[in-house]
């Protein structure tokens, strides 16, 4: 007994769509997936790995700053604070402050390192933004080929085409048309939703870098400080010297 139509549809829906919608709908349905498993990627790696400013990055500062800038927090032990590069960066700006860095070199490290710790999102994005901007384009050329099926039906029976001819093209522009808008507006919209979330885990990112950074003068002082002291003491110990030298040659 041969299959039903609505059974066959069922059993392989691919097929149906390129029936539907001509050959380009390969490459649609291609886009869509790309798009959606990147989607789930960078969901996941921004799960994981994205720069947060967490409770535990606060309470390292907050430590560093209340043993006035000498010591410097362990590095955390759990896997998702060790999956944050936050962490890591904030930690190399108060090791740097805390070693007497130069703050152009400390602001430059944290710049790259700040730019690295963003760089795995970007190809994601990119990939999404551009599919977003492909689909509607593939289902202009879909369009375009429909209604050239149209026209080369016409052409064939020297304008005297019947309307289910034509409507076989016309059924193919209009499914492209409205495949490709489908999957361009949902993409369009995730696009600007992780360009908005990349750009406040920046903003986060600079903001907590910078606070760290703001206590650098603060401690050059105290090296300041601490170091003319030291000048001060060796200045003395020469001055003695010579006196002990003497006593002990004499």
């Amino acid at each position: 007994m041969p299959d039903s139509p609505q059974l066959a549809v069922a059993q392989n829906p691919l097929a149906s769509l390129v029936d539907m919608g001509g050959p380009v709908m390969y490459v649609l349905v291609a886009l869509a997936v790309l798009g959606l498993l990147t989607f789930f990627y960078l969901i996941i790696t921004g799960t994981l790995f994205s720069p947060r400013s967490g409770g535990r990055v606060r309470r390292d500062v907050a430590q560093w700053e209340q043993a006035e800038r000498a010591t410097i927090p362990d590095q955390p032990a759990g896997f998702f604070a060790r999956c944050n590069p936050m962490h890591g960066l904030a930690r190399r700006a108060m090791s740097g402050i805390t070693q007497g860095e130069p703050d152009d070199m400390l602001r430059e490290n944290l710049a790259q390192g700040a730019q690295k710790a963003l760089q795995p999102f970007e190809a994601p994005l990119k990939i999404i933004e551009v599919i977003a901007a492909l689909a509607p384009l593939l289902g202009l050329l879909g369009t375009v080929m429909g209604m050239m099926e149209a026209f080369s039906a016409m052409a064939t029976t020297e304008g005297r085409a019947s309307a289910s001819q034509l409507s076989g093209g016309i059924y193919e522009a209009l499914t492209t048309t409205a495949a490709g808008l489908v999957i361009a507006i949902p993409f369009a919209a995730i696009a600007a939703w992780c360009e908005f979330r990349l750009r406040r885990l920046n903003s986060q990112m600079n903001e907590r870098l910078l606070g760290i950074l703001n206590s650098a003068p603060a401690k050059t002082m105290a090296n300041a400080a601490r170091g003319t002291a030291r000048t001060n003491d060796s200045a003395r110990q020469d001055t003695y010297q010579p006196a002990r030298v003497a006593h002990a040659a004499g």
